[in-house]
């Protein structure tokens, strides 16, 4: 109760005045820099708190299965919406970008993750989630064959100096398999995310990007819940449990529209390397989050696990966005 408390306080006083700058006078006022980064500090905020929230969907029925569900109702949603507008269909030539998008960003990512969740905790899942952006300047130094600058590449030693402080803390765990298998399946998750943002910036600026989610939710919601059907678990949709309902929903509303929107308006007036700040914003969120809500460890060698990533995370993104500034 007195975290609950503790937390009441705080909403309660700066949260709630903060609300203010959310008038739309003051917004216009800020212009779009200031909304770019409204919005990737709601994102950093949401997509901390649906890792838990899939933790507690998965755990009463199919991950895939709750993964597809989520993106056909989240798809139809932007659909439904953007057709009523009468909207620009996106061309025959969009689809196969469209299609890749929907593949690396949703049937991988999304499913791959959701998956992880179920065999390792919210706050893990999240801190591996949060070194995409390591992968990204990997893959740059691969495709470009280009030297990284000395901190950048000091950054990506110690984000995972950090993971292997964290995972020094589960070492007895990597004797059950459903831990390896999570772990495994949460760094696919992270590397296909990696892929999906560097495609997103050089493909986004074709199609309506709000409308495109929608495609691609759709195709990967049908891509998932095809292959879930196919589960011994499967469950028909009148026995899908409330709680997974109610995480279904939670990550339908604030996960896939309200985040996401936020996270492609962020992206597309923001360096790539900025957006992904909110990559060790969200694993504090969701540790804190999961320590409270599901009553995971919170232990000194994961917090300082936590730390020494997000530390390395910092100098990869601290490195492009100053490199990024001087080139503007």
């Amino acid at each position: 109760m007195g975290r609950l408390k503790k937390l009441k306080n705080v909403f309660t006083s700066d949260a709630l005045n903060g609300l203010l700058i959310l008038s739309p006078k003051r917004l216009k006022e800020k212009g779009t820099g200031f909304l770019a980064l409204l919005a990737l500090g709601i994102v950093s905020i949401i997509w901390g708190t649906t890792w838990v929230v899939s933790k507690q969907g998965v755990m009463a029925m199919p991950a895939l299965e709750m993964a597809g569900i989520r993106q056909i109702i989240g798809g139809s949603s932007y659909l439904i919406y953007y057709l009523s507008k009468r909207d620009n269909l996106p061309k025959i030539s969009d689809l196969l970008p469209l299609l890749v998008l929907s593949i690396l960003n949703f049937v991988l990512s999304n499913g791959l993750s959701t998956w992880g969740v179920k065999y390792i905790s919210s706050g893990l899942a999240s801190i591996i989630g949060s070194i995409f952006p390591l992968w990204i300047v990997i893959i740059g130094i691969i495709t470009t064959k280009t030297k990284p600058p000395g901190t950048a590449l000091f950054g990506i030693i110690l984000g995972f100096i950090g993971i292997c402080t964290i995972f020094y803390n589960h070492l007895a765990d990597f004797i059950n398999p459903d831990f390896r298998f999570g772990i495994f399946v949460s760094f696919l998750a992270t590397w296909s995310w990696a892929f999906g943002t560097i495609y997103t910036k050089s493909h986004a600026k074709k199609f309506n990007p709000y409308f495109g989610l929608g495609i691609q939710m759709m195709f990967s919601g049908i891509i998932l819940f095809f292959i879930s059907s196919f589960d011994v678990h499967y469950l028909p949709l009148m026995d899908i449990p409330k709680v997974s309902w109610f995480a279904i929903l939670y990550l339908v509303l604030f996960g896939s529209i309200i985040a996401f929107i936020c996270y492609l308006y962020a992206l597309q007036h923001l360096p790539t390397e900025q957006t992904s700040i909110y990559a060790y914003i969200n694993p504090i969120v969701a540790l804190f989050t999961g320590w409270l809500v599901l009553g995971e460890s919170l232990s000194p060698t994961i917090i300082t696990g936590c730390i020494i990533t997000m530390s390395g995370v910092y100098l990869v993104n601290r490195t492009y966005i100053i490199k990024y500034s001087a080139n503007k």
